[in-house]
């Protein structure tokens, strides 16, 4: 971080509440960087999540207080316990900055009628099926026109956030935090990659890996199919998922039922880790703003065959394989040709690391954030 300025208001700091919840979709990595970066600055920050959000991201070690939400909070779950926390949490506080749709719903409820700034970051993009799909417009509708400035991850979140009536929309990439210590050589890191891939059952096989929630809202289905496709490979590689979910039991029963070369992982906290061991990594989502698979990937130098979706093109530019979504064949004839051609993942490698040098750092994502909040306290309500 560069050197710590001065608080901007004065000798009182300024008191920004991040509403985070669940930390999905990237969020919460994003929120524990910028809570970091702000106290850094002098500024008070609150961390609105859940217990089990505020253990894995470490809000408190950044130097935030925090709110604890009910785990399976939310205005539809436990209503009155979450509106009470969030009360408590924003007395006092100068502005409110909300993560995600629901997260920007709770906090246009809490702040109604009140002169307090809302800004509202979208990370991702929702599509769910039935009533909520058909609701979804109506309720992004209500936070785009109730937030004064509302953040988008990519360009066409932005717009999407323009066309439901945002005020003031803006494009605010988000960084994820680069490795303290990136891309170790010699034979430590030699035999740190052995080790990894000894624990995962890959000592003599290619290991491929990705890493994506096990829900309705990340597609498998073509990943595991192109895994059926590989096992007619001479080598036959390993596909290591990390990700946990609602949705694990019925992948597994697929896997054991095709005799698929596929190991779930559950939930991981050392992607970086798995990503230096892999041959490949894979991203097959349906959607995806900056996804934190593909940024760990570059900045690992790992070779990355990712769905041209999204902002996946726009974050990767060269640095990837891209391939359709949904085109299970296209994605494991891209792996496959990876696997067999040394010189070309070599490439990808350096090319990756090149591009990742090129995205805005956690400084700047910082430097962006205040300086909104900062015209905010200035300039007030328009």
């Amino acid at each position: 971080m560069s050197s710590t300025p001065a608080p901007p208001h004065g000798p009182t700091a300024l008191h920004a509440v991040q509403l985070v919840g669940r930390g999905e979709g990237g969020s919460g990595v994003h929120v524990r960087s910028l809570a970091a970066g702000l106290v850094a600055r002098g500024i008070r920050v609150t961390v609105v999540a859940t217990p089990a959000a505020a253990e894995r991201y470490g809000f408190a070690a950044a130097g935030a207080l925090v709110a604890r939400l009910p785990e399976r909070g939310g205005l539809a779950t436990a209503p009155l316990c979450t509106a009470t926390t969030l009360r408590a949490a924003c007395a006092g506080a100068d502005l409110v900055h909300a993560h995600g749709l629901q997260c920007g719903l709770m906090a246009c409820s809490t702040i109604l009628g009140q002169r307090r700034p809302l800004v509202v970051t979208w990370h991702t993009r929702s599509d769910p099926d039935g009533v909520r799909g058909r609701m979804m417009p109506l309720l992004e509708r209500r936070v785009s026109r109730t937030a004064r400035v509302v953040l988008g991850a990519t360009t066409d979140l932005v717009d999407g956030a323009r066309r439901r009536g945002a005020r003031d929309a803006r494009l605010a990439p988000i960084a994820v935090p680069a490795p303290r210590h990136p891309h170790p050589g010699g034979d430590g890191a030699a035999l740190r990659k052995q080790q990894v891939r000894a624990e995962l059952g890959a000592q003599d096989r290619p290991l491929v890996l990705t890493a994506a929630p096990l829900d309705a809202s990340t597609t498998h289905e073509p990943l595991l199919e192109a895994a059926r496709m590989w096992q007619a490979l001479p080598e036959q590689p390993l596909l290591a998922v990390a990700g946990e979910g609602p949705a694990r039991a019925k992948l597994q029963r697929r896997i054991d039922a095709e005799k698929l070369p596929v190991r779930l992982l559950g939930r991981r906290d050392d992607l970086p880790r798995l990503l230096a061991a892999a041959d490949v990594a894979v991203l097959s989502s349906p959607w995806e703003a900056r996804p934190v698979l593909a940024q760990e990937a570059l900045h690992a130098g790992a070779p990355l065959v990712a769905t041209a979706v999204g902002g996946v093109p726009e974050l990767v530019g060269d640095a990837a394989e891209l391939v359709p979504y949904g085109d299970a064949r296209a994605l494991a004839d891209a792996v496959a040709a990876l696997l067999h051609d040394p010189a070309r993942r070599a490439a990808l490698a350096a090319a990756g690391r090149a591009q990742a040098g090129t995205w805005p750092t956690e400084d700047d994502t910082v430097t962006q954030v205040l300086s909104i909040y900062d015209e905010l306290m200035t300039y007030g309500e328009v």
